[in-house]
Parts: C-alpha cells; structure tokens; sequence
C-alpha cells in the first residue's frame, strides 16, 4: 500500500469515500463474482461487529455481486444449493485508514491473529491465491466488518441518511431547509446525506463556489442549484476517472484529481489565489478565498471541535 503523501504537515485525505469505494466494489465484482469461497481468515477479531451468522458461513458460499450503500462495501454472498433466496452479507467501512488489495498470489498461510500488520481479514474465493485481504493502516483502529442476512439491521447503514447521488435537486433543497449547522458538517453527515467525506466536500464546495461555514438551511435557489451541480460534477468525474483502475493506484488518482482538498499554499487551479487551510485536532479542510468567501481568509480554530 502507497505510503501516506503529507502536505503542509498535514496527511493528505485518502480516506475512501463514494467514488473510491464504488471503484473498489466495481473491480472485485468483476473478478469475484461468481466465484466460489474457499474460506475466510480472521487476524482481528476486534473488526467484528456481529457473531451471527459467524464468519465461517462464508466459506462454500458464492460471491453473487459486489456493491455499497454511501461508503459501506457489500458482498453479497448466496448458498449454491438455492440460491439467491439465501443471502448473507460481508459488509465492510473502511473508515479512515482501511483499504482493499486483491491478489491473484495470496497467501495460503493465514495471518497471524492479534499480529501487527495490517491485514483484519482475508477472504479467499475462487483459486487458490485469488482473493483479497483487508487491511489497515496506523494506530486508531476503526474499521469494521458486518456479516449479516440483512444490512437494514446494521445500525449504521439503518440510520444512513439518502444516498447523495440520488438525490435530485428539489429533494436536496428538503433536506437541506430541514438540516441546521453549516454546510461543510451538513455535507459530511452520513445521517444527512449518505457518500461525501472531508476530502470531496471540499472539492465540492469549491466547484459551488460556496463557503464551508455558509449555513445550510441559508442557502439560495440559486446556491443550492450550484451545490448540486457541483455534487454531480465532482462525484461522478471521480468515479468516470477511477474506473477501470486497479485497486492499488485509487489513492494516487484520488489525489490527482483534487483541486484544493490537501493543497494548502498552492495556487487555486481556477483564480490563483492561494488555497487556504481551517486546521482542527485532528483533520482540516481547506478553501479558495477569491472562489468562496468573497476574499475573506477564515479563522483557522485549531483544536476547535466545530467540524468533527
């Protein structure tokens, strides 16, 4: 997995969000489905969030496709015998640090429970060394696996607000009148809007011409039009330039596309102003003045709890 890139002191965002995990699940669904799973290991217990049915129900079973709900991955897996009338579900959140790597040369010596890699599970399915580990990254331990018949019963998907790129714009404006707080928390709530994280919220914003401390339920017809577009023209760029690409090279192409998320200090693509940073304990975001604020450089409240 490519090292963390660090701009201005601060670790680029390369948490998957809606474009990076519809990739990932576009391309193990193009190798995995259909293919039989031989078996499951499990080197963190801790990513478990559900006992039953246990991990070992995977195995023999048929991976039938591959998908997501916001930034959730699906594998949806169906017992041979009958069916699509028996499901099970390998849910996976990569939250900030986690990641996918497919393998046609996996390892067929499981890896070693409670170790300090970065393998969480491995999931081998069709010939041997075919499959693909799950794995995370750092210190703060936060990704997590279902395995259920049903996702609606996992509360976190349960209480996922609407799919952001469902939404048309009339339903958009809805959610946004009935939604207090500013619009870069709104834009990142799961609970509001399902897809959008720290990094593609700011380029979305951007693309509106928006500020991220603008209040949502303050917003215009004519900004909540451009805020739609935008979420249009952002996440689908990304997914159209994503596709196709191997799982490994997602995080570069990511950065690549991004305008002014992690490009503290370099000149706006669009005016040339430079881009600036509102720095917080433990992310930032950053914003183009000319493009946003109508020139205003925002207070950069560090260690404020404003945007968590």
């Amino acid at each position: 997995m490519q090292a963390p890139h660090v701009e201005g002191g601060w670790q680029t965002e390369t948490m998957p969000e809606l474009p990076e995990v519809q990739a990932i699940a576009d391309y193990v669904d193009g190798r995995a489905a259909g293919l039989p799973i031989r078996r499951v290991d499990v080197a963190s217990l801790a990513v478990l969030k559900t006992a039953d049915p246990p991990y070992s129900a995977l195995a023999g079973r048929i991976v039938d496709r591959v998908w997501r709900i916001g930034k959730y991955l699906i594998v949806t897996t169906t017992d041979p015998a009958v069916g699509g009338v028996d499901e099970i579900h390998l849910i996976i959140h990569l939250s900030r640090a986690g990641w996918l790597r497919w393998s046609d040369h996996l390892s067929q010596t499981p890896p070693r429970p409670g170790g300090k890699g970065p393998i969480a599970l491995r999931v081998h399915c069709g010939l041997p060394g075919e499959g693909f580990d799950v794995t995370e990254a750092g210190t703060q331990k936060r990704l997590a696996v279902w395995i259920t018949r049903d996702p609606a019963t996992v509360d976190r998907i349960n209480t996922l607000g609407p799919d952001v790129l469902g939404l048309s714009r009339d339903e958009l404006a809805a959610v946004f009148a009935d939604t207090a707080g500013r619009i870069k928390n709104v834009l990142t709530d799961q609970r509001t809007v399902a897809g959008v994280g720290n990094a593609y919220s700011d380029e979305i914003l951007h693309t509106a011409k928006l500020s991220p401390f603008a209040s949502a339920r303050s917003l215009d017809d004519d900004q909540l039009t451009r805020l739609h577009g935008a979420i249009g023209e952002v996440l689908t760029g990304a997914i159209a330039r994503l596709e196709g690409q191997e799982v490994a090279k997602l995080k570069g192409e990511k950065r690549s596309g991004l305008r002014v998320h992690a490009r503290t200090g370099m000149p706006c693509p669009v005016c040339g102003d430079t881009v600036r940073e509102v720095s917080f304990a433990d992310r930032s975001f950053q914003y183009c003045p000319t493009c946003q604020t109508g020139g205003r450089v925002l207070a950069d409240r560090r260690m404020s709890r404003l945007l968590k």
